[in-house]
């Protein structure tokens, strides 16, 4: 794909999502949702080989279900607020519990970049319309999403894979915080996708794609440090940046008295940052020399920015304590 044909999808993307977030009718919504799919499909057969073209597939299956779904429920026109239809379908486009098996299949078979953009950027339109709505099935939904995500990792090699298990984790987080503040949700998100971009960055100029390479591409104590400090902050290891978002959502949780589910959302945080360390303990405790023709090599890479980066992370939440 030239580049100023992937611009152009790049715009149209945004536009879509700026469609929904502007909008005032729940059919012009539908319509930036709309826009926004069939921006991203492009971007996704960019490849052009068996997995792009089966992973845009399932995307365009996926999302053309949940639209027909939420078209039908716009046309009923009778308590948007508590449509159980429209939630499913948001929960069906975001790839949130328990109609989350296409978003793990479909992460597996994308570059990091794509795989990048679906877990963050096409999270924020369908989070937005179900910020303004309020249904028990978010409560549900987040509650299984974050036990889902934390037990379906367990038992992955694929790196692709925990960090989709992982996304739908934190995507029962930000579903509940739509409960409490529309500026919480867009907070966590915000948080999710700075900690997201450097880890992704890493793992697609390394080429890593399961754990068993995380060994041999880790070369120096550096880049050690960093996937250890990125892999902390993704699961909510205090003091790096990724506990603040969890932080907020739990004293929103404890005003309202939901004393139970905040204490199942932590043990499965927790199961979470098991496997992030179980990632990571092989690479810090294995010594490696680093070879001569390597250092060439790793003249070009992007670590310094990483580093500063997880640098100020780390300083912002410090001072914020």
């Amino acid at each position: 794909m030239k580049m100023y044909t992937k611009m152009m999808f790049m715009m149209m993307m945004v536009m879509g999502t700026m469609i929904t977030l502007s909008s005032n009718t729940w059919l012009s919504m539908w319509m930036g949702l709309e826009i926004n799919m069939m921006a991203f499909i492009p971007m996704i057969y960019k490849m052009k080989n068996n997995k792009s073209a089966e992973s845009s597939m399932i995307y365009f299956l996926t999302q053309s279900m949940s639209s027909m779904i939420m078209l039908f429920s716009i046309s009923m026109n009778f308590m948007m607020e508590n449509n159980i239809l429209l939630i499913m379908s948001l929960m069906i486009k975001m790839g949130a519990a328990p109609f989350h098996m296409w978003f793990t299949e479909m992460i597996n078979k994308m570059s990091w970049m794509n795989c990048l953009v679906l877990m963050t950027w096409q999270k924020v339109a369908p989070m937005f319309i179900m910020s303004n709505t309020s249904s028990k099935m978010i409560i549900v939904s987040s509650l299984m999403s974050t036990i889902i995500g934390a037990m379906g990792g367990l038992n992955q090699t694929s790196i692709r894979k925990i960090m989709a298990f992982s996304s739908i984790n934190h995507m029962g987080w930000m579903m509940m915080c739509t409960l409490f503040n529309n500026n919480l949700w867009m907070f966590y998100l915000t948080i999710y996708s700075m900690m997201m971009v450097p880890l992704t960055l890493m793992f697609s100029n390394n080429m890593i794609m399961h754990t068993s390479q995380m060994m041999n591409s880790m070369k120096t104590m550096i880049e050690k440090m960093n996937i250890t400090c990125m892999m902390l902050s993704m699961g909510g290891m205090p003091p790096m940046i990724g506990f603040l978002p969890k932080w907020m959502a739990i004293n929103s949780m404890m005003s309202n008295n939901m004393y139970m589910i905040m204490t199942m959302m932590i043990m499965m945080s927790m199961i979470t940052l098991f496997y992030y360390m179980r990632i990571t303990m092989s690479t810090m405790m294995i010594f490696e020399v680093q070879k001569k023709w390597m250092m060439l090599k790793q003249k070009n890479k992007i670590y310094p920015m990483i580093m500063i980066m997880m640098n100020l992370m780390l300083t912002t939440m410090m001072l914020l304590f």
